[in-house]
């Protein structure tokens, strides 16, 4: 939950949001199906989902951010065009 939580406070800087955010995904998903499998002996499926979903929100916005970062670079560093 901590990288989705830091995948989302810093996905306006597009790299962070796009690495923490699969992490958060992934370590929610695993930890949602060991809970499942716990049959009851491990807690905190509340929280498993919240940073599940949180690293899925974290990698599309993160990838959004990243992608109009890079386009914006590109303008930059294009020529001027001549007339």
């Amino acid at each position: 939950m901590l990288a989705g939580i830091f995948g989302l406070l810093l996905v306006a800087l597009g790299i962070p949001g796009l690495t923490l955010g699969p992490l958060a995904y992934f370590l929610g998903k695993s930890s949602v199906r060991r809970i499942a499998e716990s049959k009851g002996t491990l807690r905190g499926r509340t929280t498993a989902v919240a940073g599940w979903i949180m690293g899925l929100i974290a990698t599309a916005v993160g990838a959004a951010v990243t992608l109009v970062w890079f386009v914006l670079l590109l303008i930059n560093i294009a020529p001027p065009p001549s007339s």
